[in-house]
């Protein structure tokens, strides 16, 4: 029995991902601080396919000892593909930013992200049908206005996922690692970022796609032979395509 897991699950891109493998029949492991939002999930899925077969992991992710203990929780299963989708921005300007929010940020982001996919890396780089999928931002390849750290961190997330991806391809790995690079979204994000209690994407937002669009959006990913899903920042399409970054090939 193969596993595919997904961080973040608790709300947006993380939960509509779940009930899109769901419907393809993929058991899950979903993980988030929220273990009541993660009941809801598996009872969601539990409608989709009765058959799935949806195992909880509470986990805060910015504290390190976490990420590595929810790694070692999985030990005795069968993994097949890894989302990284657990993350977080921040609206300020460098000056203004509150950094003990920015260090959280930067752990969940960036440091958790790269320890869960190291990890994922060296144990199933030469498992036929494997696929790391980390999930970054079109900040992540622009940057935003009031939102310099938080694309710093989806810049790395880029920069090294498409790195990876080399790295696999050199070696003549089975794993592929891909990037989804969404625009705005409609999930919990906003409020987060903003750190408000409500906001309201329709008549604030000039753009964006649901959450479950986005989940479309990643099976595609998920399904071709690019390394990049984008969300163009002027059109909103979505397209799928190789590596930007420039790679010395050595």
């Amino acid at each position: 029995m193969k596993y595919t897991v997904i961080t973040g699950a608790s709300s947006g891109i993380g939960y509509e991902t779940a009930l899109a493998f769901a419907a393809r029949g993929k058991n899950l492991v979903v993980v988030a601080r929220r273990e009541e939002e993660l009941a809801k999930l598996r009872a969601e899925v539990a409608k989709i396919n009765a058959d799935v077969d949806v195992q909880l992991r509470v986990s805060d992710l910015t504290i390190a000892e976490n990420v590595y203990g929810l790694y070692e929780s999985l030990k005795d299963l069968e993994l097949e593909t890894w989302i990284n989708n657990a993350g977080f921005g921040n609206f300020d300007t460098v000056g203004e930013q509150r950094l003990s929010k920015i260090e959280s940020m930067l752990q969940l982001n960036i440091e958790a992200l790269t320890i869960l996919s190291s990890l994922f890396v060296r144990d199933y780089a030469e498992v036929a049908g494997t696929q790391l999928i980390n999930i970054s931002s079109g900040g992540g390849y622009t940057i935003v206005p009031n939102a310099v750290t938080y694309c710093a961190t989806k810049f790395y997330v880029s920069a090294f996922t498409e790195g990876l991806s080399h790295e696999l391809k050199a070696n003549n790995a089975k794993m592929k690692a891909k990037v989804l690079a969404p625009a705005a979204t409609e999930t919990e994000f906003a409020k987060r970022a903003r750190d408000e209690n409500e906001f309201e994407y329709e008549g604030r937002v000039a753009k964006f796609h649901t959450a479950k669009e986005m989940a479309g959006f990643l099976l595609d990913l998920y399904d071709s032979e690019k390394v990049l899903g984008i969300v163009d920042g002027f059109t909103y399409e979505f397209e799928l395509e190789d590596p930007q970054f420039n790679h010395y090939a050595g």
